[in-house]
């Protein structure tokens, strides 16, 4: 048997004996040594002069030294304690509060808590899991139907692959030698376009057919404000805010009041009114952050490179050309940004406007801190105040303070964090020690050559390549998790890009997206299996399959809207990083 065919009968046994059940990291490593003990195989020799171990040491050192992969442990950890520290019922059931009145509230409320809390997270069987113990009897008991419900936890939880920060967007830079933050920048408008794209499924299948989702009872809808709150705005104003306000400066009537289990304090009073302008804190300091990143931190960097230019005295040499968003604010900047400005403005006035118990209330139930520390971790990484790493550290800590501040993380909790951390580490650590020998020996062998010229001699356009690509990687994502597809398969099709001139970073998000549809698709559809797990025993696996096949369908339009409007993706990193 010649080398190339050896290549490919490694590619082949990989994907059998993966569905045979073996561990995949260790399966890469025995197929690899196996079949680069063959390729390296010289009969002058003795068997332990084969160079196949040197290969094996040379690609162990290459993995562990991969600076990419050190953030890896650390935005897992943070995933881990949000979970263990139970902040997600808190969560969930405010923002079906704040949702009530929308169709398919549980739904649409399960969506948005999976998504926020896969950029926590970031792990699939975690919040799929974690949602089902949660969300799934609520909804079952409120006489949703068995597809919906099970459809949007299946499909809202494998959103944590796709959002930054995300370990297979870390997996893929380190596989593709791409920068990790301008991956992040890439896949986040798809990541949430794809989630705005469920929610419009949802909330339209519900208003064209609403016995699949009946409307919530009163008690279901009722939020449970404190009887101080009550007696506080019969003393000051229905309005919490102008009521906060003023006991700050008259505050004998608020600590006079007396409740059942609580007794108002004046700290009492000024953290409550720190929290009510958390709001507003956040819309005004996105909006500052944007104009300091586009006026004045770039054309304080360009003043700068011109300075240091002049002090060398060498005006011919010159740098990289500068990113977009290092020549000034673009054309339209300062029109789009007046305009988000005034609707802020807007918003803000209206959510204050109307900010009684029952709103305050639903502000302070967990959704303010996730939310602060979704902003705080993306926004770090992609205005290069931290790097990658550091942000994950950044968000470690910030899951910390969480938990600790919730007063749910005990020192039992906090040690299987740190243990399935370090599991979850040491998988994906020997994956890619695994993965790179595969690829090695599959490229000594020729298979890598093979593969190439076979689809050269397609004589496809860029259009056909990338359809052929992606439709490859969707039927594996059928018998195959993303993990494998990533390390085994993806580089594969990279060396292939630059001769159809694709942009690694556009394929590299559409490949992210596809692989949502792995965790969907039977008949190895994990997010299923997670499910039916944590499922009452009359729901069916069927019943999971069935509610999950739309959601599919959703994916693959993303898919041709990203294809067909490119800048959907591309224009952040673009302008951020330059390209």
């Amino acid at each position: 048997m010649s080398d190339p065919a050896l290549g490919l009968t490694m590619l082949m046994l990989i994907v059998v004996v993966i569905m045979m059940g073996f561990p995949t990291a260790f399966t890469l490593m025995g197929l690899g040594m196996f079949f680069g003990f063959i390729a390296f195989y010289d009969p002058t020799q003795h068997f332990t002069e084969n160079r196949v171990f040197d290969l094996m040491v040379q690609r162990t050192y290459g993995a562990m030294t991969n600076d990419v992969l050190i953030s890896i442990p650390l935005f897992v950890l943070m995933g881990y304690v949000m979970e263990r520290g139970a902040l997600v019922d808190k969560m969930f059931y405010s923002i079906q509060l704040a949702f009530r009145r929308v169709p398919a509230s549980l739904a649409v409320a399960t969506l948005i808590v999976c998504t926020f809390w896969g950029i926590a997270s970031g792990l699939v069987g975690a919040v799929v899991v974690l949602m089902g113990v949660i969300a799934f009897n609520p909804m079952l008991r409120a006489g949703y139907d068995v597809k919906l419900a099970s459809g949007v936890i299946t499909a809202g939880g494998t959103l944590g692959i796709l959002i930054p920060p995300s370990v297979m967007i870390i997996v893929y830079a380190a596989v593709a030698g791409q920068s990790v933050v301008k991956l992040y920048a890439a896949a986040m408008f798809p990541g949430f376009f794809l989630s705005l794209l469920y929610l419009i499924y949802i909330v339209g299948w519900a208003m064209i057919n609403p016995k699949i989702a009946p409307p919530l009872s009163e008690e279901l809808t009722r939020v449970p404000v404190p009887a101080w709150m009550r007696k506080f705005q019969s003393a000051y104003s229905g309005n919490m805010l102008v009521g906060l306000t003023s006991a700050l400066f008259s505050p004998s009537r608020a600590v006079a009041i007396e409740a059942e289990k609580e007794r108002v304090t004046y700290w009492m009073l000024l953290k409550d009114f720190c929290v009510a302008l958390v709001p507003f804190a956040l819309v005004a300091g996105t909006l500052w952050l944007a104009w300091w990143y586009v006026v004045i931190h770039q054309q304080a960097a360009a003043e700068a490179a011109v300075s240091g230019v002049q002090q060398l005295g060498s005006p011919g040499l010159s740098g990289p050309a500068a990113a977009p968003a290092e020549q000034g604010p673009p054309e339209g900047f300062y029109l789009w940004f007046g305009l988000c400005a005034v609707a802020g403005a807007l918003m803000i006035v209206r959510y204050y406007w109307r900010m009684d118990a029952d709103r305050f209330v639903v502000l302070t139930s967990s959704v303010m801190p996730l939310g602060i520390l979704t902003v705080v971790v993306l926004g770090v990484i992609l205005f290069g105040i931290t790097t990658a790493t550091e942000s994950a550290g950044v968000g470690a800590a910030g899951a910390f303070l969480l938990a600790v501040q919730a007063r749910t993380l005990d020192w039992k909790r906090t040690k299987e964090a740190v243990f399935l951390t370090a599991k979850t580490t040491a998988m994906v650590c020997w994956l890619f020690v695994g993965s790179a020998l595969f690829s090695g020996v599959f490229a000594i062998l020729g298979g890598q050559a093979l593969v190439e010229q076979w689809v050269l001699s397609l004589n496809m356009t860029p259009v056909q390549f990338m359809i052929l690509s992606q439709a490859i990687i969707f039927v594996l994502g059928w018998p195959l998790e993303w993990t494998e597809i990533i390390v085994i398969f993806v580089p594969i099709f990279l060396p292939l890009l630059k001769h159809f001139n694709i942009d690694p970073v556009l394929w590299g998000v559409l490949v992210f997206v596809n692989l949502q549809a792995a965790f969907l698709s039977p008949p190895v559809a994990m997010s299923a299996f997670y499910l039916k797990g944590v499922s009452p025993p009359h729901v069916t696996l069927n019943q999971i399959f069935n509610g999950m096949m739309p959601y599919m369908v959703v994916i693959i339009v993303c898919m041709v809207i990203m294809y067909l409007w490119p800048g959907m993706t591309l224009w952040l990193p673009n302008y951020l990083y330059g390209g």
